[in-house]
């Protein structure tokens, strides 16, 4: 690991971001080309919201990584940003493109549909991740209270899953494998941290 991690230090994070960004140019350009079959807008709405759980798992996966010896501490703030800007986007297009803007339809399918509230809910959560994801907000937060704040990122996987999983009429792999792999991922949390090796020597 310790190569790995050496030639991940070389790796500035704007990489990171930019390849976060060719997935969306990618969508675009099929978009564009006519390739997303007879529902477009589906077809866009959907992937933006895969795309954001995508991200999400991947920023909550540095944790468990970083205690098998893969260092990924650097990108975590990048991982976390992309899954809030695909996240948001998933919503701009279920606003925007699917509801036309029609406030009063946006209202009552909000109410009347359990998985659009459960995808609100984990919408609201990554908010104040996304606005406190700066260096300045952990020196005035804290780390302690900043750490706290940023566990939201649990309830907001869970809630990304449960309305993916609500969402499909038909649990595909795909379903249950986002599911299996954010539960393995807020397992793994619970399990002892391992010693630092200077303790464990004692």
């Amino acid at each position: 690991m310790d190569r790995a991690n050496a030639a991940l230090r070389r790796v500035p994070t704007w990489v990171v971001y930019l390849g976060g960004t060719l997935p969306f140019l990618w969508l675009a350009w099929t978009t564009v080309q006519g390739d997303l079959g007879p529902d477009p807008v589906k077809a866009v709405e959907h992937r933006l919201g895969e795309l954001g759980l995508q991200f999400l798992l991947a920023s909550l996966a540095v944790t468990p990584l970083r205690r098998l010896g893969l260092n990924l501490i650097r990108y975590r703030r990048a991982l976390g940003l992309l899954a809030f800007g695909y996240v948001a986007l998933h919503l701009t297009a279920w606003v925007w493109l699917d509801m036309g803007l029609r406030w009063s339809e946006v209202t009552a399918d909000l109410w009347k549909r359990p998985y659009i509230i459960l995808g609100m809910v984990g919408f609201l959560m990554l908010l104040p991740l996304a606005a406190t994801s700066s260096n300045a907000a952990i020196r005035r937060m804290g780390p302690v209270t900043w750490r706290r704040l940023h566990r939201l990122a649990y309830i907001a996987v869970i809630a990304g899953v449960a309305h993916l999983l609500l969402l499909v009429k038909v649990w595909t792999l795909s379903e249950l494998a986002y599911a299996a792999v954010a539960i393995a991922l807020l397992a793994v949390r619970l399990l002892p941290r391992p010693m630092p090796q200077s303790r464990a020597a004692t």
